[in-house]
């Protein structure tokens, strides 16, 4: 069983990581230079964004189940398991509390597009918080790739 557990630990990763550069690196870039309505662009890249806030989130839920089963009480003095919460809350901060944030202010721009509307300064501060945290989880995503070994010893 244990060779089972260590490759769902390893595909966690690759999953979470993985999706947060090809969907904030490749995918959003290519739809705003593709598509010419920054509007469907922003709609379309909104719902990636938030699908891989859910798969980090059900990633992280795995990574610390198999790193607390792998390691009982030693977890606490584990970078690896340390690594993973930082970045499991900046997850949830982004799904949880930003996300719904700039929706209710898109929502509160109707008709208007926000960008158009007197809500547009309040939404591009947001915006640019949002881009700062998914910078780092993309950072310690890095971190976590380099690291994985480390919650496998």
């Amino acid at each position: 069983m244990r060779p089972v557990s260590e490759a769902f630990y390893l595909f966690a990763i690759t999953l979470w990581v993985g999706g947060l550069w090809a969907i904030g690196y490749m995918a959003a870039p290519v739809l705003f230079a593709s598509l010419g309505d920054r509007q469907l662009a922003g709609l379309v890249a909104g719902k990636l964004f938030a699908m891989i806030g859910w798969v980090g989130l059900a990633s992280a839920a795995w990574l610390l189940v198999f790193l607390v089963s792998r390691w009982g009480a030693q977890v606490f003095r584990r970078s690896v398991f340390w690594l993973v919460v930082v970045m499991v809350l900046l997850t949830a901060a982004s799904q949880f509390g930003i996300q719904p944030l700039m929706a209710q202010l898109k929502l509160d721009a109707l008709p208007r597009e926000v960008m158009e509307s007197v809500l547009r300064d309040r939404f591009a501060t947001w915006h640019g918080v949002s881009s700062i945290l998914y910078l780092a989880q993309s950072m310690l995503g890095l971190w976590l790739v380099m690291w994985s070994g480390r919650g496998l010893r």
